[in-house]
């Protein structure tokens, strides 16, 4: 636990010193000041490739005061995309792995009625609280919240239709386990949608997530956007 707050702290400082580095380095740009910009453009870069690194080597998930970061558009990823590309449908029982606050959560419910479920899944209990408040405020009745560690999903074999994650599957210590869960309570020929961003210090890259899906039984059936931004879908072998 101290480890992992540890390393919260350093993600934390890296992504606010990363940030104020590449405002520094703009403000200084539009004055004039080439030079000193880009020296803080180096600053910038060079956290940015402390931060990836210390990721690997220690993946934290994204601390709850930072949640707010959750809210920034999301382009390639939004709500509106993921609903195109997961194809929700009423009935279904759908899970999403590290909801965080609601943002995929409460439009991904909303289609799923009158009769679908949506289990989310969150190792911070603060991320799923607010998630309830905000689903209790839009009247959303049909999502499942539960607190735990996607290496070890608390949900029966071949429970879900699909499942998702969104910018999640780096920050997981161990993402085989947590892919190999995702296979056990999917049923057969069930889709899991996976969307990375080139930004996120965690980013796994396509071909580093098919590698990885491949081990556990799922087959790629394709993906959408650029490589830097992409959304894939897997399925299970129906037998």
């Amino acid at each position: 636990m101290r480890g992992r707050r540890f390393g919260t702290i350093v993600r934390a400082w890296m992504f606010f010193s990363g940030l104020a580095a590449w405002v520094l380095a703009a403000a200084l740009a539009l004055s004039g000041r080439l030079k000193w910009s880009m020296v803080f453009v180096v600053v910038a870069l060079g956290l940015d490739a402390a931060g990836r690194a210390w990721s690997r080597r220690s993946p934290v998930p994204m601390p709850y005061f930072m949640n707010w970061v959750l809210g920034v558009p999301r382009g390639p990823h939004s709500p509106h995309h993921l609903k195109r590309v997961l194809q929700p449908r009423n009935g279904e029982r759908i899970l999403e792995v590290g909801s965080g606050i609601g943002v995929h959560a409460l439009p991904i419910a909303s289609s799923l009625l009158p009769d679908g479920v949506l289990d989310v899944l969150d190792v911070q209990k603060e991320m799923l609280e607010e998630l309830k408040r905000r689903a209790a405020s839009n009247d959303l009745t049909n999502i499942v919240a539960t607190q735990g560690d996607a290496q070890a999903l608390p949900y029966r074999d071949r429970t879900f239709d699909a499942a998702y994650m969104i910018g999640v599957l780096g920050e997981i210590p161990d993402a085989v386990a947590a892919l190999r869960e995702l296979a056990r309570v999917l049923k057969p020929g069930g889709r899991l949608v996976i969307c990375e961003l080139l930004i996120d210090p965690d980013f796994v890259s396509l071909r580093t997530l098919r590698e990885k899906t491949s081990d556990v039984g799922f087959v790629f059936e394709r993906s959408t956007g650029p490589s830097f931004a992409y959304a894939a879908v897997f399925r299970l072998p129906v037998a």
